[in-house]
């Protein structure tokens, strides 16, 4: 009784969880209150839940996915032409980002980069004749993830684009991303003025064969070191990417100078193109991530997230335990910091498979690492930290590489488990750009946003179905 004693003469303190109205009534009466956010699980996923439970796999499978995430190690091993890796694109083929979509539904940012590259593909003389040929069936949507391939924004992926080919260096998974254009407008905003087909026509002149044979001259780049190092260096991984660009560029640096076989003036181009993209490796990073969820995916049972992605019209998950099946919610607004003169009303509902990117531990679940982001995205740097730990309730296990200063080098959380989701009510936090909902307005600004419950609440339904 000794031991407890000093209870005794304390005051009192109670414990609450669920609303605040039981914690405001102690506290009027004079007793401290430690306040549980607590929440029920999501409405109707109970008895799923309980099955999960009862089944008793679900553990064990989760260990074995997160497990086979985090053993890949992500390599740049070329840049490539899209119709030359992916075997099934024809010259009317274009990937898009997020699940699948028919052009009667796409967004507004979705539509113009589709015509944007339908005009850079020579496909169509006018945004006119690009929307009456797509409206026709002339050409044909895939979602980016049924190619092992990534792109952010609209993600649109046509047959002359240069693509980066991203190699498991402990494996033999592969994994491909477009690469980036820069910031304002660009295709991947939306955007189809001539600049941008432009710079889409000196990327695969100039940039793709510049860098494939930098590549060949050097060998590989490892990005998963390039990567852990940038979130030393204040970068999240998603929406900042200045550090690790720079530490791409030193990796590139000496062959750019004298040991690549390309013109001289071509790869001063490329070193000066890169050098003004803080979000050039933005791409490559979400390729990694790619490698990483795609490693992951097949596991019988897991509840693991492979995919988070989304197209402006409609944002999908897929789980390891379900394959192939996606699980869709209408794609959420984004709160944000808007360019200019714009605001909400010109922005389009989420877009892009960078959400990749917090599917493995960055972005959003790394904002901790980086609280100069918002600035870009918004919020404070107190709740950036606050997000990030947030997302350990709901993953299965912490970065051995990606490791976070503020938290005492802590791993980044990674693995989300639909299940704690659904059971916690915590959503997974997204940081990501806008993109303006008109076609061809290009980006209008940058924010952040959570993961709609209902897509988690489905997986779960139909993870626990498929077990039963």
């Amino acid at each position: 009784m000794s031991d407890l004693s000093h209870l005794l003469d304390s005051e009192p303190v109670v414990a609450t969880a669920g609303t605040d109205m039981l914690a405001e009534s102690i506290e009027q009466q004079g007793a401290d209150v430690i306040r549980s956010d607590w929440r029920p699980p999501a409405a109707g996923t109970e008895a799923a839940l309980a099955a999960l439970a009862a089944d008793g796999r679900n553990k064990d499978a989760n260990a074995t996915a997160v497990e086979r995430l985090l053993a890949v190690r992500p390599q740049l091993v070329d840049v490539s032409v899209a119709r030359d890796v992916f075997p099934d694109m024809t010259p009317r083929t274009f990937f898009h980002a997020g699940p699948p979509l028919t052009w009667d539904r796409a967004s507004g940012p979705m539509r113009g980069a589709i015509i944007g590259a339908m005009i850079y593909e020579g496909l169509a003389d006018s945004p006119e004749d690009a929307e009456f040929k797509a409206a026709r069936g002339e050409i044909e949507l895939s979602p980016c993830h049924h190619h092992g391939a990534v792109g952010p924004m609209a993600g649109v992926t046509s047959p002359s684009m240069p693509v980066a080919v991203v190699a498991d260096g402990a494996g033999e998974g592969v994994a491909y991303s477009t690469l980036n254009e820069g910031l304002g407008k660009v295709l991947r905003y939306g955007a189809f003025a001539q600049e941008a087909i432009d710079r889409l026509h000196w990327m695969d002149a100039v940039l793709g064969p510049v860098l494939s044979a930098v590549l060949e001259s050097r060998g590989p780049i490892d990005l998963q070191s390039l990567i852990a190092q940038a979130l030393q260096m204040g970068d999240d991984g998603h929406n900042r990417n200045r550090a690790v660009t720079s530490l791409f560029l030193r990796e590139l640096g000496g062959a750019l100078v004298d040991g690549a076989d390309a013109p001289v003036d071509q790869r001063a181009d490329v070193f000066r193109f890169i050098d003004g993209n803080d979000h050039f490796m933005l791409n490559l990073v979400m390729a990694a991530g790619k490698l990483g969820s795609d490693a992951a995916s097949g596991v019988p049972a897991s509840s693991l997230v492979t995919v988070m992605a989304r197209n402006g019209t409609d944002f999908g998950i897929r789980l390891s335990g379900t394959g192939d099946e996606w699980f869709v919610a209408p794609a959420p607004p984004v709160e944000g910091l808007y360019l200019g003169s714009f605001t909400e009303e010109d922005a389009s509902p989420d877009i892009g498979d960078s959400t990749i990117t917090e599917t493995v531990g960055l972005g959003g679940f790394a904002m901790a690492a980086a609280p100069a982001i918002v600035g870009f995205v918004g919020g404070t740097a107190a709740g950036a930290v606050r997000r990030t730990l947030a997302m350990y309730e709901i993953t299965l296990a912490e970065h051995p590489m990606y490791q976070i200063p503020m938290l005492e080098f802590r791993g980044t959380p990674v693995g989300i488990d639909a299940a704690r989701v659904v059971r916690t009510g915590v959503l997974p936090q997204i940081n990501t750009g806008v993109a303006g909902k008109v076609p061809g307005t290009g980006m209008v600004g940058a924010g952040l946003v959570e993961a709609p419950m209902e897509c988690f609440a489905q997986a779960i339904r139909a993870l626990a179905e498929e077990l039963s």
